[in-house]
C-alpha cells in the first residue's frame, strides 16, 4: 500500500474520468427519459442510475470518501456485470442501448474496464497517517 490519497496522482485521472462519464450518462438520460420515455422506460432510467453513480463516484473520489466511493465502484461493476449479460442474452428486454448495455460497448468497455480501475485504485491506496 502507498500513502498517497485517493484523489492524488492517477486519482486525479480517475476523478476526471468519472466527472466526464457522470456528464455524458447524466445528458444522455435527461434527453432519453425526457423525449423518449416509452420507447424503452427501463433502459432509459438503467442510464439514469448509472449517472447517479458516476456522479457518487466523482464526488466521492475527489473527497477521499473511500468507503463510499468503494461501494459505488462495486455497485457500478454489479450494473455492468448484470445489465451487460442481461443485454446479450435477453437483446428483446433492452430495445435501446443503456450505458451498461453490451458491457458498455457503446463507451468503448469502458464502463467495464474503469470500475475494476477504480477499485484496484481505492484498495491500493490508503489514508494518510
Amino acid at each position: 500500500m502507498t500513502g498517497a490519497p485517493v484523489s492524488t496522482g492517477p486519482g486525479r485521472l480517475l476523478v476526471a474520468v468519472y466527472g466526464l462519464f457522470a456528464l455524458a450518462a447524466g445528458a444522455r438520460a435527461a434527453v432519453q427519459l425526457s423525449t423518449r420515455f416509452a420507447e424503452a422506460p427501463l433502459a432509459y432510467v438503467l442510464s439514469a442510475v448509472a449517472a447517479a453513480v458516476y456522479v457518487v463516484l466523482t464526488v466521492a473520489l475527489a473527497r477521499g470518501a473511500r468507503r463510499t466511493a468503494l461501494a459505488a465502484c462495486a455497485i457500478e461493476l454489479a450494473g455492468v456485470l448484470v445489465v451487460g449479460t442481461l443485454s446479450v442474452f435477453d437483446p428483446a428486454a433492452f430495445p435501446h442501448a443503456t450505458v451498461w448495455s453490451g458491457y458498455g460497448s457503446g463507451y468503448g468497455f469502458i464502463p467495464l474496464v474503469l470500475p475494476l480501475v477504480g477499485l484496484y485504485w481505492i484498495l491500493r491506496t490508503r489514508e494518510p497517517e
